[in-house]
């Protein structure tokens, strides 16, 4: 097993994978040798220092190690990919990456999820759309973005529901 594949694991619980903490359950850690032969395969580069590290740290490298085995080959490319794009992120932008993950970590699941169906709407969009919608955001200046943000934030479900469809009537209109 490649040396890359610790730092995939690890860029791959750092972008949203879910991360494992020793207080959940009370996990005590483990041995190099409890390891099942396949996860000592992939988690080779920790080897040396495995029964030095923190049980919790333990606990995340293996499940990280256990999503990596059922992984579908096509899976396991595109997460090589996403962690190449990430070591070739500036440390500041690693670092605020990290930041808004964990903040929406801190977020209710009902959010989070509120969250992940507006991304899956927007990557839903034709590409034209997607970036008529990112000039429009570079064109606004930093105290009208912050307006928009805090509108939305404070929208019951219903008004986001409705600030959608306006935003499609205009955009009918306008085309």
């Amino acid at each position: 097993m490649k040396p890359w594949i610790a730092g995939l694991l690890a860029a791959t619980l750092l972008l949203g994978m879910p991360v494992a903490r020793a207080d959940q359950g009370g996990w005590q850690g483990m041995s190099w040798e409890q390891l099942s032969p396949q996860e000592r395969q992939v988690l080779a580069p920790y080897r040396e220092r495995w029964n030095q590290l923190p049980p919790d740290r333990q606990q995340a490298l293996k499940r990280g190690a256990e999503r990596w085995q059922q992984m579908t080959p096509e899976q396991q490319q595109s997460a090589k990919q996403r962690y190449q794009q990430w070591q070739q992120l500036p440390p500041e932008q690693r670092n605020e990456l990290r930041e808004r993950y964990q903040q929406f970590k801190q977020l209710s699941p009902e959010e989070q999820e509120r969250l992940r169906q507006n991304f899956r709407r927007y990557r839903d969009l034709p590409p034209e759309q997607r970036e008529q919608l990112r000039e429009k955001w570079r064109d606004m200046s930093p105290e009208q973005r912050e307006k928009m943000r805090e509108k939305w934030r404070n929208a019951s479900p219903q008004e986001r529901e409705k600030m959608r469809e306006k935003a499609k009537k205009r955009k009918h209109d306008d085309g």
